[in-house]
């Protein structure tokens, strides 16, 4: 059950209901396509159909964008450089308050806290709140300033925290060598059966060969330019060679020649349908990221959709496809070894065909049917607490002085 996003009080009669209420809180933009925001509305979507009631906290920065019923403006966003990217957030008095107000309207029996360091609404959150909270940590940055411990007000919202979840080893990793303690692991979901089957887009991936990439295009850390590269080492030899890039911002071409330019094509950034056809338009699919991922939730999707998939050796990819054994690797940020390995690729129908069923058998672990199942045993866990009879029911807003303090100004840690 998805809740509406008025966020009132529910009646003095509401019928009886057997699922539990959940606050989620996204730190970044939901108009901004990002990793974290897809998690978190598959999230909600995956608890809804479990019969569970979700309410989404999150920056709204576009005042036309229709926004999903469980969604919850938190205010516009200003951008800010954040882990190696640039982040849309909201912070200070107007997001405290709209933070404090849908804490105190929810009823929520458990809050789902994603990025609890991020200096959004997500460390509002953690101030204003108190009550059974849970906190998923996505980040992976071993240079992380947000995640530094050093800062009194950040480790005082963060002890509020009763259990985290990292979205992989990677961002396990980054917590404990930041803030220490552990986490559980419970991997990015995917919607297996949205993106097992589609039509490719009108022309593709057609007769000479395609290469495939989804993604920021003018976020440096995804890698493209290295794609780029390895492309325009590919295409002399192989007249038909195509590239297919899709994703928001503006794409930097200058590097490839001009003779070869009209053979990249740019889509921009889909919509959900036609991403899904995307990742079925493409012979290979190459996600040639440089770093600062966690996990890589646009390699679960291509698996998902059975594409034979090519990306480079960063830890979280390399994880996802089994070491290479649900997907071909290269060695990051050289595009002579992507060329090659493209290459063998495009050559090699038989290789194509085994890795795309050794994709859609590994990617079964990550189908948010198993992934969000995992995250409600976390829910009921922290709920049962230690089994005292005096344990916290539902989360309400932080009555200590010095907290409500803090989430009314806004006050940075």
């Amino acid at each position: 059950m998805i809740r509406a996003r008025t966020g009132t009080r529910r009646p003095e009669q509401a019928p009886a209901r057997t699922g539990l209420r959940v606050g989620i809180v996204c730190p970044y933009a939901w108009d901004v396509p990002g990793g974290v925001q897809q998690h978190v509305g598959d999230l909600a979507e995956a608890l809804g159909a479990m019969g569970h009631e979700v309410s989404v906290l999150a920056p709204l920065g576009d005042a036309s964008y229709d926004p999903p019923p469980y969604l919850v403006p938190a205010g516009r966003p200003v951008p800010v450089p954040y882990n190696g990217s640039v982040a849309r957030l909201s912070f200070g008095p107007r997001a405290a308050a709209r933070v404090r107000r849908w804490i105190t309207e929810g009823e929520f029996d458990v809050l789902h806290i994603h990025e609890p360091a991020a200096p959004s609404v997500s460390l509002l959150a953690c101030w204003a709140a108190d009550g059974p909270v849970v906190a998923t940590f996505h980040t992976s940055n071993p240079r992380s300033r947000a995640m530094s411990a050093t800062s009194t007000a950040l480790r005082s919202a963060l002890e509020k925290i009763n259990a985290r979840v990292a979205v992989s080893e990677a961002a396990r990793r980054t917590l404990v060598e930041h803030l220490g303690g552990d986490a559980v692991l419970i991997p990015n979901g995917v919607s297996v059966r949205r993106f097992a089957r589609a039509e490719p887009l009108p022309g593709w991936p057609g007769e000479g060969g395609s290469i495939g990439f989804l993604g920021r295009l003018d976020e440096p850390r995804k890698g493209l330019s290295t794609l780029l590269e390895a492309f325009t080492r590919m295409a002399p030899h192989r007249p038909g060679l195509r590239l297919l890039v899709a994703g928001p911002g503006r794409a930097d071409l200058s590097g490839v020649p001009d003779d070869l330019r009209e053979r990249v094509v740019v889509l921009g950034r889909l919509d959900a349908a036609d991403k899904v056809r995307a990742y079925h338009s493409a012979d290979v699919f190459c996600a040639p990221n440089l770093g600062g991922e966690s996990f890589g939730i646009v390699l679960t999707e291509a698996m998902a959709a059975g594409a034979a998939v090519v990306a480079s050796d960063i830890p979280a990819f390399s994880a996802v496809l089994d070491g290479g054994g649900a997907g071909d690797l290269f060695r990051v940020g050289d595009p002579d070894h992507l060329a090659e390995r493209a290459g063998a690729l495009l050559d090699s129908p038989e290789l194509r065909a085994h890795l795309s069923v050794a994709a859609r058998k590994a990617v079964r672990a990550y189908d948010w049917a198993t992934v969000a199942a995992d995250i409600a045993h976390v829910y009921e866990t922290v709920l049962m607490g230690d089994g005292r009879q005096d344990r916290v029911v539902g989360v309400r807003p932080d009555a200590g002085r010095r907290s409500a303090t803090r989430s009314r100004r806004g006050e940075r840690p």
